[in-house]
């Protein structure tokens, strides 16, 4: 199976899931294509675990290499 490249987002509100998110918050986001046809994502938080919020609460981000290696070795 081909690996797909870590992908992050930034989290731009949390209107409802204000336990679980904090705004200006980079999360590593996994691609799940059925959570996108509801217009969800799915992003993994401290605990290690991955949970569907609105997509609308996130940006995709780009990285710079360097970093994108340190939070892959930190994982």
């Amino acid at each position: 199976m081909a690996s797909h490249p870590t992908k992050f987002v930034i989290c731009l509100r949390n209107k409802g899931f204000e336990a679980s998110l904090e705004p200006l918050k980079i999360y590593r986001h996994l691609l799940d294509r059925d959570a996108e046809k509801h217009k969800l994502i799915r992003v993994v938080d401290e605990s290690g675990e991955d949970y569907l919020f609105p997509a609308s609460f996130f940006k995709p981000i780009e990285l710079p290499q360097p970093i994108r290696r340190a939070i892959r070795a930190a994982i």
